[in-house]
């Protein structure tokens, strides 16, 4: 995904994939000195937080043991990392940071809370550091064109990008079993999906597709399970100040006149249209009646158990490694199918930014930056790479090949996004299916993606800052409900209206199209 925010997510098991399947909203230079390796300066017995989402991976104590084990051997201090549930992390984390608590790392990113983070001045810049040339494992696993996309309209690098892939694209997971079932045919295109999910919820009594609720997989970025223009034509990327506010569509030719005419997503045809056909997924028990409210991990194990014909996807890897053993073990004879039903399927060509979905930040406010500095370099070499993300070897995995993996314990889904995820270190699951394989390694290349006009922006939100809190607000009162179909269209749309008029639209609205119009003309 580009411009992102929730999803997918994106499994995110319940993972960043869960979370990314949901939305969250978005929250001093010092030079960074390394310790050397081995002595490090630390204090015998000295260990440093950082922040992580998810549950606690199984086995976790053991794995955590072997890792400070190596950790204080190589750089004298071990980690102690806290994992904050999914469903909160968002706002979990940004009190962490208000509170200025002590803790090396955390993940961040737009669709999160960097934004405040960053008018705040939580976050340690880390250009210095990058170039002091004291961190070479971490620069020679991340590109510096990565680096280079993510950085702030101040200029700065105020995070390590972890991402496994050129553009991560929302989609769906489905029950291969069930395809094979009520579309034998095969699901390529959106009307096909679509009778699929009417098919299994009246001759199954299943549910068509479970997700928390998000703006994206209503309006798309470019794609969203729900938003079928996205898959006709994936070519739009939402404008706006964080991901949990409003969504603001650009002119289809601002590229070309240097105008943004930037407005709000209702005034956007395709857009109006999936909101009606979400309220009728909703009234018809396609989609999961308690979008609203859903825990990440209840829905996870509700398609993992096979309660549920589709659950949301991102193409990170991970579609079949986070669903397919339980899924066997709860329906004997299942299967998984990774699906993005483009009209032009393997030849289109989704808009993207290529702007990180997951950045790992530095808090400003720890006591040791130094040492979350040591620790991204230290993950950045694989042999202590594979012992955090796949656990002990012999004991939780074995290698297959030169670049994949069997998971042969119950150690899994360490929330390597978070961390330690660099792209020539992952090593892919051994029983990836045929579609994610396909579709995974697509994602892989630049090439099969259209670079969005506005790529690099990111509007500052100084000027409107009162007025976005104001709207943001508004949008999770009577926004959110409108995303999960729970709504009468044009109920709530007055509502939204009315409540975002009051808080600011116009000035909002202004500001945004001052700023993108400046960035095109800076093109």
């Amino acid at each position: 995904m580009a411009q992102l925010i929730d999803a997918a997510g994106l499994s995110l098991p319940i993972s960043r994939r869960g979370f990314l399947a949901g939305t969250g909203g978005l929250l001093a230079a010092a030079t960074l000195a390394a310790c050397a390796p081995g002595s490090g300066g630390q204090s015998a017995g000295t260990s440093y937080g950082l922040l992580l989402p998810g549950d606690v991976p199984a086995q976790w104590d053991r794995v955590r043991a072997a890792v400070n084990a190596k950790l204080k051997a190589d750089l004298g201090f071990e980690f102690k990392p806290e994992f904050i549930n999914w469903t909160n992390y968002g706002s979990q984390s940004l009190l962490k940071f208000t509170a200025q608590e002590n803790f090396q790392t955390a993940l961040s990113a737009r669709w999160l809370n960097i934004a405040q983070l960053i008018e705040s001045g939580a976050l340690q810049p880390l250009d210095d550091a990058l170039a002091s040339g004291k961190y070479t494992n971490l620069t020679a696993t991340v590109d510096q064109s990565a680096f280079d996309a993510n950085r702030w309209p101040d200029g700065s690098v105020y995070g390590v990008p972890a991402v496994n892939s050129a553009a991560r694209i929302h989609h769906l997971i489905a029950r291969g079993d069930l395809a094979d079932k009520h579309a034998p045919g095969g699901i390529e295109t959106f009307d096909q999906l679509e009778k699929f999910w009417y098919d299994v919820v009246q001759k199954e009594g299943l549910p068509g597709y479970v997700n928390r609720n998000s703006p994206f997989d209503v309006l798309g970025a470019p794609t969203g399970a729900l938003y079928a223009q996205g898959w006709e034509t994936p070519d739009l990327l939402p404008l706006y100040f964080s991901s949990d506010s409003l969504l603001f569509v650009p002119a289809k030719d601002a590229a070309t006149t240097g105008s943004a005419d930037a407005v709000p997503f209702w005034e956007h045809e395709p857009y109006l249209e999936s909101l009606h056909r979400v309220r009728k997924y909703y009234e018809d028990g396609i989609i999961n009646a308690d979008r609203l409210n859903a825990d990440p991990a209840t829905l996870k194990a509700l398609f993992d158990g096979g309660g549920a014909a589709t659950c949301w996807g991102i193409s990170d890897g991970g579609d079949t490694s986070s669903h397919l053993d339980l899924l066997e073990k709860a329906v004997p004879g299942a299967g998984l199918v990774s699906l993005l039903p483009f009209r032009d399927g393997l030849s289109a060509k989704p808009n993207q930014t290529f702007q990180a979905d997951n950045l790992v930040v530095v808090n400003a406010g720890a006591a040791n930056a130094d040492a979350a500095m040591q620790l991204l370099d230290w993950v950045s070499i694989k042999e202590n790479h594979d012992l955090l993300q796949y656990g002990e070897e012999g004991t939780d995995w074995k290698a297959v090949g030169d670049d994949a993996y069997e998971p042969i314990g119950d150690y899994a889904n360490f929330p390597g996004f978070a961390l330690s995820w660099r792209i020539p270190l992952e090593r892919t699951y051994s029983r990836m299916t045929e579609s994610e394989a396909t579709w995974f390694d697509w994602s892989k290349k630049y090439e099969n993606f259209t670079l969005d006009p506005f790529a690099s922006f990111i509007p500052d939100l100084a000027a409107i800052e009162t007025e976005h809190a104001q709207i943001t607000a508004a949008v999770t009162e009577f926004g959110n409900p409108l995303f999960a179909g729970a709504v009468p269209v044009e109920e709530g749309l007055d509502k939204l209206k009315k409540a975002v008029d009051q808080a600011g639209l116009a000035k909002v609205q202004e500001e945004l199209n001052k700023q993108a119009d400046a960035y095109l003309s800076s093109k």
